[in-house]
């Protein structure tokens, strides 16, 4: 947590500010939420329109259970990762990524920044393995995923319905946190290369 806030560089020459989320934060989250076109709010699994969810939420905070990280530009948040843990049973050595981010921030590499973020905290908690979840339409999510090694593993037919009703295909992505970790570290080690040269 010493490491927050922090600056990061977006493929645009922007900057945004990462840090956890805090009870504080429920309006700007809601704001967010709010601001997002309806087709990328069809698959997130509550309505985070309703304030009453981001409150709760708010009074629930537990890093150990659901890790958040937002993105602010300004005072507005424009990207939001979690990573969700259970410590009891047969899964406890997986975690779950998600992530959202704004409409005019998606494709600057801000998703997959975010995603990183979560991989950290994975190899923090001594996870072994990584999951994300998606409809098969969002595209640009599973490239964020693929972008630092990330596999479809399986894709379960008419698994999930939108708010609207329609049934769309569920694809699981995984990546094993070693595998992700030597992914990650090649990827900087290039950006600092091409950095120098």
């Amino acid at each position: 947590m010493e490491t927050y806030p922090k600056i990061v560089r977006l493929k645009d020459g922007s900057k945004a500010t990462l840090r956890p989320m805090v009870e504080g934060d429920v309006q700007k989250l809601l704001a967010f939420f709010r601001r997002l076109p309806e087709e990328d709010r069809l698959f997130l699994k509550e309505d985070v329109t309703d304030e009453k969810v981001i409150q709760q939420w708010a009074d629930q905070l537990d890093y150990e259970k659901v890790f958040a990280v937002l993105a602010f530009v300004g005072d507005d948040i424009v990207g939001d990762a979690t990573l969700h843990t259970d410590h009891r049973g047969w899964t406890r050595h997986i975690g779950e990524v998600r992530c959202v981010v704004a409409k005019e921030y998606q494709r600057k590499g801000l998703g997959t920044t975010l995603i990183r973020e979560m991989f950290h905290r994975a190899l923090q908690k001594g996870l072994h393995k990584l999951r994300a979840q998606m409809p098969d339409t969002q595209l640009g999510a599973m490239k964020a995923f693929q972008t630092i090694g990330f596999k479809k593993e399986a894709v379960l037919k008419e698994h999930m319905m939108d708010t609207k009703g329609n049934k769309h295909d569920l694809v699981i992505m995984t990546n094993l946190v070693d595998e992700l970790w030597r992914k990650i570290t090649d990827q900087m080690m290039e950006e600092t290369f091409s950095a120098e040269h």
